[in-house]
């Protein structure tokens, strides 16, 4: 009437091996989940390389941008590419940043945020798979008590049963007992059917539940597990995609940047930047000439008298003297050592002209500043006192007291370094003069300009800024030899051929002209050019056919014709 065993073992070894493939399963998936933590990880430290680097890289570009002091390197090509390369390696950093932040917000959030999904899913997934087992199981216990009661029920019947017949065959056995004894076997047996209907009930019960557990429960969490199984491979396929999708996107723009290193790397023109070299140390000394030979065996001739020996050696000695002191040879002149003067005078005459007119525009753009902010303040002034109630024009007064006195030192300063920028470009050497242009500026073997009148006064002397002065110091006058009549007659010559005219200028401040050569201008006065400046700070100018000279070419604002040979607008 009972289960029998096998069937008892059987299920119960079913029941195990459920239990045994949930537990499997449940260790994969979790395995599969920790492997997706593992790759989320992995895509992080990836990313901080990433940022770390472009960090890096960037630092190391900025450390190598030009400083304000080496600005002046810009002029050259190799400079200007190299400067170009850190610009183009600073967007190459960027873009790895760009790798950085989009792997963290389309792989490692999007994942992170996976992960807690799924361990939901499967928490779910697992619990309901426990508790069908569970009520399975719980099923299953129930249908054995039914079974164990109808079994004990079925033995207590048979019992009852024996003992009514073994009454009733008994003679010795009262009636009263023997009918005590069959409806005891009849209430035995009423028990045990009624145990039969119900185990067989419940039986039917627990079949129809074992199947729907078999056929539709546990298929069914399998396949969801399944599903979720198989999703999470799927994203872990796209994350990988996407990681290397991520590295590819920025690749066009690294190539632009590469290409923009190669294009700037193409442009170095090594002849320009030699130009620029050359430009920029050029000293503007000419050669000197040849050393004369100097006699000392004059000494010992006797046949001179001892009168004109005497004259020969005090002459002698007074001519070495001066060309030991005229010749000094340029490129072996020492350097001070010690603080560079204010004026540039430790440079060479090209060297320091630039100094002094790069010293001179830097001073001009603050006069600039100051005459704006000047402007503004006298603005604001007029506004307030149009409307008081926006404010007290007295109290602009300070600040334009303070401002003008800015100015006015400022002003001065520019006239100190165009004065002394007028003198050096008054001793440049001239390149590629004709010969009589030097015997009328430049007498001297350095080039030293012809002086000016001792007996003008500073105001003849200085222009309204201060860029020039006719005057020179008593050591350059010391220096400069007298005219020949032929230097002198060099533009009075009526058989001179007239240069031709190139261009035209117009005189910013007057200028006296006191020098043999040179030419008095008034302000505002138009003059034709017939010789552009030629590095000396001198233009070459005609009034009409019968005067023409030499003018300053700070002191005029030059228009050169557009069919003549470097045709500029200079001032």
């Amino acid at each position: 009437m009972g289960a029998t065993p096998s069937f008892r073992n059987m299920w119960t070894n079913m029941l195990s091996i459920q239990r045994d493939q949930f537990d499997n399963l449940e260790k994969h998936t979790q395995w599969g989940i920790d492997f997706v933590e593992k790759y989320t990880k992995f895509v992080k430290e990836r990313s901080e390389i990433e940022l770390n680097y472009a960090r890096q890289i960037r630092n190391l570009s900025k450390k190598y941008q030009p400083k304000k002091k080496e600005e002046d390197e810009n002029k050259y090509t190799w400079c200007r590419a190299f400067y170009s390369t850190l610009n183009e390696l600073n967007d190459y950093a960027g873009q790895h940043e760009v790798i950085g932040e989009n792997m963290t917000s389309q792989i490692i959030a999007d994942l992170t945020r996976y992960t807690q999904e799924v361990k939901t899913e499967r928490k779910s997934h697992f619990h309901d798979g426990r508790k069908a087992q569970q009520q399975v199981e719980a099923s299953w216990k129930q249908l054995e008590s039914c079974k164990r009661k109808f079994e004990r029920d079925c033995k207590e019947a048979d019992r009852a049963q024996q003992y009514f017949e073994k009454m009733d065959a008994d003679i010795n056995v009262t009636k009263a007992d023997v009918e005590k004894a069959r409806q005891q076997a009849q209430m035995r047996h009423q028990m045990a059917s009624d145990s039969k209907n119900e185990y067989s009930s419940y039986l039917q019960k627990f079949n129809q539940e074992q199947n729907e557990h078999y056929y539709t429960i546990i298929p069914n969490i399998f396949q969801k597990i399944q599903a979720m199984e198989e999703k999470r491979i799927e994203r872990m396929g796209e994350s990988l995609k996407t990681f290397a999708e991520v590295d590819r996107q920025i690749l066009p723009i690294i190539g632009k940047c590469l290409d923009g290193m190669t294009q700037v790397a193409e442009s170095i023109e090594p002849k320009n930047d030699s130009s620029q070299v050359i430009e920029s140390y050029k000293s503007g000394f000419e050669p000197p000439g040849d050393v004369e030979f100097e006699d000392y065996g004059q000494a010992m001739k006797r046949t001179v008298s001892e009168t004109s020996l005497n004259n020969s050696r005090s002459d002698n000695k007074s001519e070495r003297s001066s060309k030991g002191k005229s010749k000094t040879l340029w490129p072996f002149i020492k350097k001070n050592k010690g603080s560079n003067p204010e004026d540039f005078s430790h440079l060479p005459p090209e060297q320091r002209r630039k100094k002094l007119q790069a010293k001179i525009d830097d001073i001009n753009k603050d006069i600039q500043k100051e005459m704006d902010q000047r402007d503004a303040l006298t603005k604001m002034k007029e506004v307030y006192i149009k409307n008081p109630q926006m404010g007290d024009p007295n109290s602009v007064d300070p600040r334009l007291g303070e401002i003008a006195n800015n100015i006015e030192k400022l002003q001065a300063e520019a006239q100190k370094f165009e004065g002394w920028l007028a003198e050096v470009e008054g001793r440049m050497p001239v390149k590629s003069e004709p010969p009589r242009r030097t015997s009328v500026l430049y007498e001297t073997q350095n080039s030293t300009p012809p002086t000016t009148n001792n007996n003008s006064c500073a105001q003849d002397r200085e222009s309204p800024d201060g860029s020039y002065t006719e005057e020179q110091s008593s050591e350059v006058q010391s220096k400069v030899q007298p005219e020949t009549a032929e230097s002198g007659d060099e533009f009075d010559d009526p058989d001179e051929e007239m240069l031709p005219t190139i261009g035209t200028c117009k005189a910013l401040y007057p200028f006296e002209g006191h020098n043999e050569g040179t030419i008095a201008v008034t302000e505002g006065e138009l003059l034709y050019v017939i010789e552009e400046d030629k590095g000396d700070g001198w233009t070459r100018v005609r009034r009409n056919e019968e005067e023409e000279g030499y003018v300053p070419t700070s002191y005029v604002e030059v228009f050169l014709d557009s069919n003549s040979k470097g045709a500029i607008t200079y001032i």
